[in-house]
Parts: structure tokens; sequence; C-alpha cells
């Protein structure tokens, strides 16, 4: 039996005895966002699943801000959701504060965000773990992992223990060989005073995959009571609250409120001035930090060295949750020493008597190249071994909760004979955040944006549920009240839309509401929806002429809506997606010599022989690889399904 070959017993003078602990079917290392739903996943489709965390307060940790969504990520959030995940409810009974963002931009930039409580949501979390059938959630460290015959067999913990596995996922998050900076200061290390995961690191590297260095930051941590707050602006929550999880939306809402507001105030030229006369004192500046950091969410000295034209940044302050004072200085993440942070905060309006409960770091970790995975997240190199979350290049809860859902569903179905279960671009943001990540690579932590989806329009966080609850209730995840729920919702907008298009009104029944509005007067009776298409008109106000309307649930009439007032363009995106679903179909034979294709171009050989992809549409989408070279590919397919053909025939 092989292993990585650097557990303890190699290291030490006397051997330590290993002893078996019993067997699984999945077993999950790490208990993170993405550790929780890939376990979650696992046990929900009928597999007995054994999920590890390094210390049990470290499940759902939300070692950053605290808070769930964002732009793209709230989408990822409800598609998570919708294929029976965990997250949107968890962030549904924990939330403080609801906003939805880039409410005047259209609907394809619109993401739901919310504020945690960030104790509740652990406890949240790691209740849902310890409740579920199927499932047993441990603490214990493991160092190693069991390997016969290019397989996966189980994992070694850091003390002796064996669990045997027959699927193993790796969901580590920063904890893998983490070193925290603050300053001239590092020392091994994970997220908030947690420790590191070295010794699984050189077992890992034992085995033979390759891992490079990434590194990401927090801020300071600051009392709430210390602030003064007359000096900064209110941000507060949406009046009407919207629910993350459809079986909440389909329930009728929440019935609760905001509870918490957060409070935006902006650097100084102080702030700069102190920052840039310390960034030799700055781990990041002072040459100590290696790894590669997010592009998206730089640090403050970053953010001020690189563009020195800007006078000011934004920074918001964000409660932690109501059982604490602590709050999060958002936009401020830092590797500064802490007598620094003190000034430069101290320098900000509303921040010049903070006390500080909790310095800013920056933490380097051990993550892997994601090309080195299939579509369906399990490693090309040693089978059933599956990769999620920030293990895989990608920053973000949601981001890794994303990819522990699909590792969990696809290291279940493979042990039931049954083919992976895998997303298209057009399908889901997770469709495009796999596809992006094991096609592409991550030179640096990926991070989801509406922008990376050429198909947004028709993957709006309002429609999750039309475009995946169907597909979760065939694999076994959505559960009965909320495939009904489903269905209620479905035949209630489509309901409305019939209704909304067979209504009409004359023009003296709508002039006064149109005028009051700046809309120009109908010349003729008209259909409520062709009223409802123009630009200055919303649902919620057409009431004033559309007394009959039904009772719908505020997601029902939001996405009846948007069905309605961009339809055009909607049906545009369904035909540019109908277009390239053919090369999406078009497979690739496994195996495939890319080296002997004549033809096709050396970079196009070696590009494509390093992803292996399973389809013409994810070579098409190879860095380096041209339209011409898919020609070639299609013809030599092509003449490989001939030859095959004529052998049977």
């Amino acid at each position: 039996m092989a292993s990585g070959g650097v557990h303890a017993g190699r290291r030490r003078r006397h051997r330590m005895r290993n002893y078996e602990m019993g067997s699984y079917d999945v077993a999950v290392i790490g208990a993170g966002h993405a550790g929780c739903e890939a376990a979650l996943a696992a046990a929900r489709l009928g597999k007995r699943t054994l999920v590890l965390s390094l210390h049990l307060e470290a499940v759902a940790l939300m070692a950053c801000n605290p808070a769930i969504g964002g732009t793209g990520k709230g989408q990822l959030v409800r598609e998570i959701d919708a294929l029976g995940g965990e997250m949107g409810l968890a962030i549904d009974r924990t939330f403080i504060q609801s906003r939805m963002l880039n409410r005047s931009k259209g609907p394809a930039a619109r993401s739901p965000r919310a504020q945690a409580d960030k104790a509740r949501y652990h406890e949240t979390m790691k209740r849902a773990l310890e409740r579920q059938a199927n499932l047993d959630l441990k603490q214990g460290e493991a160092v190693d992992l069991l390997v016969e015959g290019g397989r996966v067999k189980g994992l070694v913990l850091r003390t002796g223990a064996i669990y045997r596995a027959d699927a193993v996922i790796l969901a580590t998050g920063t904890f893998l060989r983490g070193r925290v900076f603050i300053g001239e200061s590092s020392y091994e290390g994970g997220p908030s005073g947690f420790p590191a995961a070295t010794r699984l690191a050189l077992a890992l590297e034992g085995l033979g995959l390759a891992l490079r260095r990434f590194k990401t930051g927090t801020p300071a941590r600051v009392l709430a009571q210390s602030l003064r707050f007359e000096r900064m602006e209110e941000q507060k929550g949406d009046s009407r609250v919207l629910p993350f999880s459809y079986v909440n939306a389909y329930a009728g809402g929440l019935g609760r409120e905001n509870r918490a507001s957060c409070w935006l105030t902006w650097t100084t030229a102080r702030t700069h001035e102190i920052i840039l006369g310390n960034l030799g004192r700055s781990a990041l500046y002072g040459g100590l930090i290696k790894g590669v950091g997010p592009r998206y969410c730089p640090s403050v000295e970053d953010k001020v060295k690189r563009f020195p034209d800007r006078e000011r940044h934004p920074v918001f302050i964000e409660p932690e949750g109501l059982s604490t004072d602590e709050a999060y200085i958002q936009g401020m993440s830092t590797s500064m020493p802490e007598d620094v942070q003190a000034a430069f905060y101290r320098s900000i309006p509303g921040l010049e008597d903070a006390v500080f409960s909790r310095p800013g770091y920056s933490i380097e970790y051990d993550s892997i190249d994601p090309l080195t995975l299939g579509p369906s997240l399990e490693h090309k190199g040693i089978e059933g071994l599956f990769c999620a979350g920030q293990l895989n290049g990608t920053s973000g809860y949601e981001e890794a909760a994303a990819q522990g859902l699909m590792a969990g569903i696809n290291a279940a179905l493979k042990l039931s004979g049954r083919p992976p279960f895998l997303l298209g671009r057009s399908e889901a943001y997770i469709g495009v955040l796999i596809d992006d990540l094991v096609t592409k690579g991550a030179d640096e932590p990926y991070r989801m944006m509406t922008a990376r989806a050429e198909y947004r329009l028709l993957l709006r966080h309002d429609n999750a549920d039309f475009r995946l609850t169907e597909k979760a209730w065939g694999l076994g995840l959505a559960s009965g009240e909320r495939h009904e729920g489903f269905l209620r919702s479905k035949s209630g907008i489509e309901g409305e839309l019939r209704r909304l298009e067979a209504t009409s009104v004359s023009p003296a029944e709508a002039a006064a509401f149109l005028a009051g509005r700046g809309s120009a007067p109908l010349s003729e009776r008209t259909a409520l929806a062709e009223i409802l298409k123009r630009p200055e008109i919303d649902y919620e106000g057409m009431a004033e002429i559309d007394g009959a309307r039904p009772e719908l649930p505020p997601h029902s009439r939001i996405q009846a809506e948007n069905l309605i007032k961009y339809d055009g363009y909607i049906k545009k995106q369904l035909a540019q997606a109908e277009r390239v679903k053919g090369l999406e179909g078009r497979g690739i034979p496994d195996g495939l010599d890319y080296g002997a294709l004549e033809g096709l171009r050396l970079e196009a050989r070696q590009k494509l022989g390093a992803v292996r992809p399973v389809s013409v549409g994810q070579a098409s989408r190879v860095p380096g690889v041209t339209p011409a070279d898919i020609a070639v590919l299609l013809v030599h397919i092509e003449k490989r399904r001939r030859k095959g053909a004529s052998r049977d025939g």
C-alpha cells in the first residue's frame, strides 16, 4: 500500500502505531464552506460520509468578511440553494442585514448580499452537519492519504488513526502549510489563530501533487463602541428582505427584517502618507510574502501603491454579530505591523479613537493547479480524489461552497457507478466557475464576477430554481417540500405571464398612470405586458392600472417582470447558447494523442494535452487554442468516428 510517504512514523525515532478506526464511502478533509457542502451533498445522496476539521470551532469559519453573497457571488449562493445545498438556508437563519446590490443596473448585474451573525452562522452550519443522516463530523488532523494502484483508499490522522474511504475530498481552505504575516513577523498558522496543516501538504507533494503558494489577507477588527459613527454615512439594509433560499421564498419570506446597519467612511491623504512611509515594513512590500494575491481584493498598501492618483478609498464598517461588539473594516486588509495599522486606521474619519481587538494579517497557503482536475473536480492523477475550494485557486466562501457541493455530488455519483454531474456555462455560474478553473487554470486567486459569464442574463439570481431545481430533484438532492414549492412557483409565474399578455388597458385608463411616470401615452388598447416592457415602468407600480392582479410572492413578481421586460435579450442569449451547445455535445475520445494529430499547432498540442478537455466546446476555450486548431480537431474526431462505425459494420 502506497501513501504520501511522509507521515509521522518516518520522521520519528519511534514509529507511531497506526490503527483502524472505520470505513466510509466518502471522507472530506476540511469543514470550511467547501467541506460542509461536500459532506452534506455526499451524505444526502446516501453515502456514509466522514468530515474532518482541524478544530470544530473552525466549521464554516468566516475568517474574513462576515457576509455571504455579493456581485456574482450572490448568484452562486442561490444556485447552491437550488441544487439542495445548505449555504442559502444558513444565511437566511443568521443574517443581520440584507441588501440587493446594483439595483440601478439591469437584472443580470443585481446580486443579493447579507451580513451574517458570524458566530451563529458557524453554529447553524455545524448543527446541520451534526444532524445529517449518514454523516460523522470529527475533530482531527489528516496528515496522509492512502493510495493504492493510483486510487485513493483512505486517510491517516496525526494520532495514527486510519479511516478507509473509497473517495476523498480535499477542502483544505487556507490551512495547507499556512503562514501568517504581520509586518516583519511571520509564523506557521492558519486563519483566525487556528493551526496550519503542514504535514498533509508534505504528504500531497509526496504523492506527486504540484503545490504552489497563494496568499490572501484580512483587516483588523475594532470595537464598535470606540467608533464615531456620526462621522460616517449609514448604510441601511433593504426595507424588503429577499431570502437567499428558495424554500423560504416559496413560503412567502423570512418573517423578520434587518437588525443592523453598516457604515461608510473613506481613507484620507494622511492614511496614504502613513502607508507609503512604511511600505518597507509591510510583509508584502518587504519581500517576506512570495505567494500570489487576489487582484480583485488587494491589501490597502497595494491599493495606495498601485493607484497613486486616487485621493481616497472607501472603507466599510461591518458588524460581526449581535452578541459581539467587534466590527470588520471592509476594504482595509493589510500585512503591516500593528503599530502602523493603528496609525493609519486612526487617520480615517470615525476611527480616530478605535480600539483594536484583532490585528489585520496576510496568510500564505498551498493550492494546486486546477488544470490537474477534470470537470467533475476529480484529480486526473489519483482516482477517487476530489478537490474543492481555495485549494483549487479560488477566493471567497461562495466559490468554495459551490465547488464543495459539486465535488460531493460527483464523489457520490462515482461510487454509485453513475456519470458525473456537470453544469454548462449557459446553465449556471457554477458551470462558469468550474469550467474557467479546469480549462484556463488560475494564476491568481479566482473571484467570481458577473463579467465572467457570457450568458449572465440567463443566469440571474432570481431564476436559479428554474434552471437547477429539476436537476436537483433528479439527483435526489431536492426535498419533496422544495420540489412542490418550485412547481407551485413555476405555475404561478407562467400563469401571470399569460395574464399580463392577455389583459389590456385603453389609452384613457392608462393616461394618468403613464403621465405620472413620464411615459408616452397609448394610441390604442395595449396589453399590460407591452406596457411593462417600457424602461420607466415597473411591475409593482403597475398595480395602479392592474387591479385584478393575483397575490404573488416577491420572488415570483421579480421573475415575471424580468421575463417580460427582457424577453428579446433573453431569447437572443438562448439562441447563442443553443449554437454553442453543439460543440459542448461533441465529446473527445479518452486517451486521444494530441501529439500525433497532424495539422495541429505545437502550442495547441501542448495545451490540449495538459488540459485533456472532455468536449470540443471545452477545447475551444483552452488558452492558446485557435479556431483553426478546433477545425483540425473536429476533422480527426470525425475520421475516428467513421473508422469505428466501419469496424462495427
